[in-house]
Protein backbone atom coordinates (compact mmCIF):
# COMPACT_ATOMS: atom_id res chain seq x y z
CA UNK A 1 0.00 0.00 0.00
CA UNK A 2 1.40 3.36 -1.36
CA UNK A 3 1.11 6.18 1.22
CA UNK A 4 -0.48 9.46 0.29
CA UNK A 5 2.42 12.43 -0.06
CA UNK A 6 0.25 14.81 1.89
CA UNK A 7 -2.43 14.66 4.07
CA UNK A 8 -4.76 16.65 6.44
CA UNK A 9 -4.51 18.43 9.53
CA UNK A 10 -5.57 20.83 11.91
CA UNK A 11 -3.26 24.34 12.56
CA UNK A 12 -3.39 25.68 15.80
CA UNK A 13 -2.17 29.10 16.76
CA UNK A 14 -2.95 30.28 20.20
CA UNK A 15 -2.00 33.69 21.22
CA UNK A 16 -1.02 34.30 25.00
CA UNK A 17 0.65 36.19 27.84
CA UNK A 18 3.98 34.25 28.44
CA UNK A 19 3.17 33.61 32.13
CA UNK A 20 0.36 31.31 31.10
CA UNK A 21 3.06 29.37 28.58
CA UNK A 22 3.14 26.55 30.55
CA UNK A 23 -0.55 26.09 31.68
CA UNK A 24 -0.81 26.10 27.63
CA UNK A 25 2.20 23.61 26.99
CA UNK A 26 0.42 21.08 29.66
CA UNK A 27 -3.04 21.57 27.78
CA UNK A 28 -1.48 20.44 24.57
CA UNK A 29 0.26 17.58 25.94
CA UNK A 30 -2.90 16.32 27.98
CA UNK A 31 -5.03 16.33 24.01
CA UNK A 32 -1.88 14.15 22.97
CA UNK A 33 -0.41 16.85 20.66
CA UNK A 34 3.17 16.61 21.38
CA UNK A 35 5.14 19.09 18.68
CA UNK A 36 4.88 22.69 18.70
CA UNK A 37 6.68 25.46 18.62
CA UNK A 38 6.54 28.82 20.49
CA UNK A 39 7.29 32.56 19.10
CA UNK A 40 7.81 34.70 21.98
CA UNK A 41 7.84 38.47 22.21
CA UNK A 42 5.07 38.59 19.65
CA UNK A 43 3.71 42.22 18.89
CA UNK A 44 0.41 43.32 17.68
CA UNK A 45 -3.04 44.31 18.18
CA UNK A 46 -6.54 43.14 18.79
CA UNK A 47 -9.47 43.43 16.68
CA UNK A 48 -10.26 46.38 18.85
CA UNK A 49 -7.36 47.78 18.30
CA UNK A 50 -5.71 47.55 21.68
CA UNK A 51 -2.06 46.83 21.60
CA UNK A 52 -1.38 44.65 25.15
CA UNK A 53 0.14 47.10 27.73
CA UNK A 54 0.61 43.55 29.85
CA UNK A 55 4.15 43.38 31.97
CA UNK A 56 4.28 39.90 30.93
CA UNK A 57 5.39 39.29 26.61
CA UNK A 58 3.17 37.77 24.70
CA UNK A 59 3.72 34.17 22.68
CA UNK A 60 2.41 32.60 19.97
CA UNK A 61 1.75 28.73 20.35
CA UNK A 62 1.69 26.75 16.53
CA UNK A 63 0.61 23.28 16.31
CA UNK A 64 -0.67 20.75 14.31
CA UNK A 65 -2.26 17.79 15.14
CA UNK A 66 -4.66 15.26 13.50
CA UNK A 67 -8.17 16.64 13.46
CA UNK A 68 -9.47 13.60 15.52
CA UNK A 69 -7.72 15.55 18.99
CA UNK A 70 -9.46 19.21 18.19
CA UNK A 71 -12.11 18.34 20.94
CA UNK A 72 -9.36 17.37 23.58
CA UNK A 73 -7.94 20.25 22.97
CA UNK A 74 -10.73 22.94 23.20
CA UNK A 75 -11.64 21.31 26.04
CA UNK A 76 -8.36 21.59 27.45
CA UNK A 77 -7.24 25.00 26.29
CA UNK A 78 -10.61 26.92 26.54
CA UNK A 79 -10.81 26.94 30.28
CA UNK A 80 -7.05 28.50 30.38
CA UNK A 81 -7.80 31.29 27.86
CA UNK A 82 -11.40 31.91 29.89
CA UNK A 83 -9.52 32.55 32.86
CA UNK A 84 -6.61 34.20 31.63
CA UNK A 85 -7.06 35.80 28.41
CA UNK A 86 -5.57 35.32 24.70
CA UNK A 87 -7.25 33.61 21.59
CA UNK A 88 -7.05 30.11 19.87
CA UNK A 89 -7.44 29.56 15.92
CA UNK A 90 -7.89 26.41 14.68
CA UNK A 91 -7.28 25.82 10.45
CA UNK A 92 -7.48 23.06 8.14
CA UNK A 93 -3.80 22.16 6.74
CA UNK A 94 -1.94 19.72 4.81
CA UNK A 95 1.11 18.29 5.74
CA UNK A 96 3.63 16.88 3.75
CA UNK A 97 5.31 13.43 4.32
CA UNK A 98 8.10 13.01 3.77
CA UNK A 99 8.86 9.45 2.53
CA UNK A 100 12.73 9.92 1.58
CA UNK A 101 14.82 11.90 3.32
CA UNK A 102 18.55 12.75 2.01
CA UNK A 103 20.79 14.76 3.44
CA UNK A 104 23.45 16.14 1.16
CA UNK A 105 26.83 17.49 2.30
Amino acid sequence: MEMKPVHEVKRVEIIASSVELGKIVEGLKKSQIQGYTVIENVSGQNSRGEASDDLASIVCVIAFCLPDRIKALVENIKPILNKFGGTCYISDAMEIRSVRCVASM
